[in-house]
């Protein structure tokens, strides 16, 4: 089995999704004693929270670069950063190590053209669904029409996201905010949604929308076990 490495603490209530499903992937393929191979380095998200707000990037930079090369040298063999927005800087930190970056929106983009859908409503920060570096890896990449949520309903989720989830608030009137974000990009046409935040999976399920969900998180984590487990199940 080969050792992941994962940086986290983006928020540690999505990195704790992280370390239970990556384990309990390991358990069910390995057998009830099994367990993965993985190093966390875990951030002070209140630091990085603040560096986002101040759109203080080459500074997030340096710090997710230190982190990969940290973990590297500890004997990781692949990289999972543990967040969607942080993936700003994933080739960044790709071209500082030299093991792979497992990149959050591929497993991702993979399983939604598996599915035969295209058209793609993103949900996450609002860093993620504004910016380039994830919905242009998803159109210039994977060929998926990704639309976002207009200006107050990005406001919304970017607020619940911060104030709420990260902080392992999950409430009713959250979901149903949610629900009806969910309800409007369905009716410009979208054919699934990405939960484009790993705490968005915190509040959401499948019976929240009525069209397919996609839950980064999950899928990222998953990947890491298929890759993780590979050569052993040759």
């Amino acid at each position: 089995m080969k050792m992941i490495g994962l940086i986290g603490g983006m928020s540690w209530e999505s990195s704790a999704e992280y370390y239970r499903i990556i384990n309990q992937g390991v358990r069910d393929r390995r057998g009830p004693t099994a367990s993965a191979r993985c190093l966390l380095w875990s951030f002070d998200f209140s630091e990085i929270e603040r560096l986002q707000h101040g759109s203080d990037w080459p500074a997030l930079t340096e710090r997710m670069i230190d982190a990969a090369q940290r973990l590297e040298a500890g004997g990781a063999e692949i990289l999972l950063i543990c967040t969607n927005t942080m993936h700003r800087m994933a080739d960044a930190v790709q071209a500082a190590i030299s093991v792979p970056v497992l990149h959050i929106a591929d497993p991702t983009a993979e399983r939604i053209k598996k599915a035969g859908l295209r058209r793609i409503g993103l949900l996450g920060t609002a860093f993620t669904m504004e910016q380039d570096f994830y919905k242009g890896r998803l159109a210039d990449r994977h060929g998926l029409d990704v639309i976002v949520p207009d200006e107050v309903d990005r406001a919304t989720v970017h607020c619940i996201i911060y104030d709420e989830l990260v902080a392992g608030i999950v409430t009713p009137a959250s979901r149903a905010a949610y629900r009806d974000v969910i309800s409007r990009l369905v009716a410009r046409g979208v054919e699934a949604v990405i939960l484009g935040c790993t705490e968005i999976m915190l509040l959401i399920r499948p019976e929240d929308s009525m069209v397919p969900l996609f839950d980064t998180t999950m899928l990222h984590a998953r990947a890491a076990v298929d890759w993780a487990l590979a050569d052993s199940e040759a």
